[in-house]
């Protein structure tokens, strides 16, 4: 060895290049720090491979690892690289924990193609993105800048390529808890859970690395039509243990089971005839559905909406989230029903119709609408009483109400008939009169007498001849001489006038019997 190999081989004995060796720091310079590495040599870490905090905590006298990237550069300074000696502990450290399946932690720093990348102690490692979670998750930006741990998947010192699992982690995790969750799971224990996932039909609650399910019907007492009325995903909720299937691991699960069933005390909280305020919660064509209280519900039918009005559209005078009052009429237990009424808390209007009027009287009141059958009539009390048809003429046909009456007419009738019980009360307009078949008719057509009409309808047993309005008479076809060939509709015409002879009259059945045979011939 010649003189200058040996001065070379003093200088930097101990040092090599690619390895990594303890210095000591002799000054902090603005552009780098001066590091004595051996007897008679120093290096040279730059600026740039120092991070803030470093340059902000190092001062001469401390100690740092770097690593040797070349033994003498232009300034005569060993080149050292604070960086290099980092990745290379790095990279020793991710190759122990590839080999003996150690967990390591990173910060995902950003998205690429077909998942994120991740630094672990200055080294970029790639996370697919089937292994971010146990499930893909929807938003991966939320994830950028998080520090987690991992597992390594594959490692290549030449390739720099590393690949890691957060999902294997969050695996051993999720099994570990679930034999833990096993070992105290029972039916009738009270457990607290995360909502995991929601369905039409209920929820699936993460009890602990086993999923149990809680149907909407075991949700609330009350009506809900989705359980994301109650639950959010990620809400903590304590449920109660249902029932639990060990061979299948299943687990249904109860919200609404940690109270008591409301229902169990309505008969005796909700007695016949009281007073009871509640909240409208479904409005349909028969009635509406009031909330008395969380699971308990009443129906008040729209027979029991108003006395009077019968045909009310309940969807017109209420609306969804109305308080009402009203009276329990009654409550089942068993079938989870209690029936309402409005109208019971105010007066019977048919209690006073029952005190005031009395079959006889004569009233008065105002033609409210018509129906093919009648009009009717509405009275002071709030009431409507019913004209029938048939009341309102002794003698005239008629169609139609309308062709007597005009709707809002004040009009005086006679009571007939009071049925309080059954909210009913009937009037007559005829009534107001002296019937003509007991007074005047009787009068007018005399047996044997000779009476003129015209012919208003023919049928096979004979004529009908109107002799007045409202007074009809028939001939029979017995009443009649005819040749046996002859037909009456050959011998008689629709309008024709007649001459006949009263030969029958019966008030009761407002018949008059006429002949024709005394007067042919």
């Amino acid at each position: 060895m010649d003189n200058l190999e040996k001065l070379y081989a003093d200088t930097f004995k101990g040092l090599k290049t690619g390895a990594i060796t303890t210095g000591k720091v002799i000054q902090v310079k603005s552009d780098g720090v001066i590091v004595d590495v051996g007897s008679k040599c120093e290096g040279f870490v730059p600026l740039h491979e120092l991070t803030e905090n470093e340059l902000a905590k190092l001062t001469p006298g401390d100690e740092v690892e770097v690593f040797v990237v070349n033994l003498s550069d232009s300034d005569g300074f060993v080149k050292l690289s604070r960086q290099k000696a980092e990745g290379a502990k790095t990279w020793d450290m991710l190759d122990d924990a590839f080999h003996a399946n150690k967990p390591v932690d990173g910060k995902i720093t950003g998205k690429v193609k077909g998942g994120m990348t991740v630094d672990i102690g200055g080294i970029s490692a790639f996370l697919p993105g089937s292994q971010i979670d146990l499930k893909a998750p929807k938003n991966t930006d939320s994830l950028i800048g998080q520090t987690f741990t991992f597992r390594v998947l594959n490692l290549n010192h030449r390739g720099a390529n590393v690949i890691v699992s957060r999902r294997v982690i969050l695996e051993e995790e999720r099994n570990k808890l679930r034999e833990q969750t096993l070992t105290t799971l029972k039916e009738g224990i009270t457990v607290k859970g995360v909502v995991k996932n929601l369905t039409d039909y209920g929820a699936f609650i993460d009890l602990g690395g086993i999923d149990g399910l809680l149907h909407i019907s075991d949700m609330s007492w009350g009506r809900i039509s989705h359980p994301g009325e109650l639950f959010s995903i990620g809400d903590t909720v304590e449920v109660i243990v249902l029932t639990y299937d060990k061979e299948n691991e299943k687990v249904t699960l109860g919200y609404k089971q940690k109270k008591d069933d409301p229902w169990a005390t309505a008969e005796e909280k909700y007695p016949p005839g009281q007073k009871v305020l509640g909240k409208i919660i479904t409005i349909t064509d028969y009635g509406i559905f009031i909330e008395l209280e969380e699971g308990v519900e009443g129906l008040i039918h729209v027979s029991e909406l108003d006395w009077v009005e019968k045909s009310i559209k309940p969807s017109k005078f209420f609306s969804i989230g109305d308080k009402v009052e009203a009276a329990v009429l009654k409550v089942s237990k068993s079938e989870k029903r209690i029936s309402l009424s409005i109208k019971q808390l105010k007066p019977n209007p048919w209690e006073a119709v029952k005190d005031t009027y009395e079959v006889g009287q004569r009233i008065k009141g105002k033609v409210k609408s018509f129906a093919e059958f009648g009009a009717f009539i509405a009275l002071d009390e709030g009431v409507d009483a019913l004209l029938h048809i048939s009341d309102m003429s002794w003698v005239k046909r008629i169609r139609h109400p309308s062709d007597v009456l005009t709707k809002g007419q004040d009009v005086e009738v006679v009571v007939l008939n009071i049925e309080p019980e059954k909210e009913r009360i009937s009037v007559g307009l005829k009534e107001l009169t002296t019937d003509p078949w007991i007074s005047e008719i009787p009068e007018k057509y005399i047996l044997g007498d000779s009476v003129t009409g015209r012919v208003v309808s023919i049928a096979d047993f004979g004529i009908f001849v109107e002799l007045e309005e409202g007074a009809e008479g028939l001939i029979h076809i017995s009443e009649i001489e005819k040749k046996p060939d002859e037909k009456i509709e050959e011998l008689f015409a629709i309008g024709d006038e007649i001459t006949a002879r009263v030969i029958n009259l019966n008030t009761e059945e407002r018949k008059i019997d006429l002949t024709l045979k005394t007067m042919i011939g």
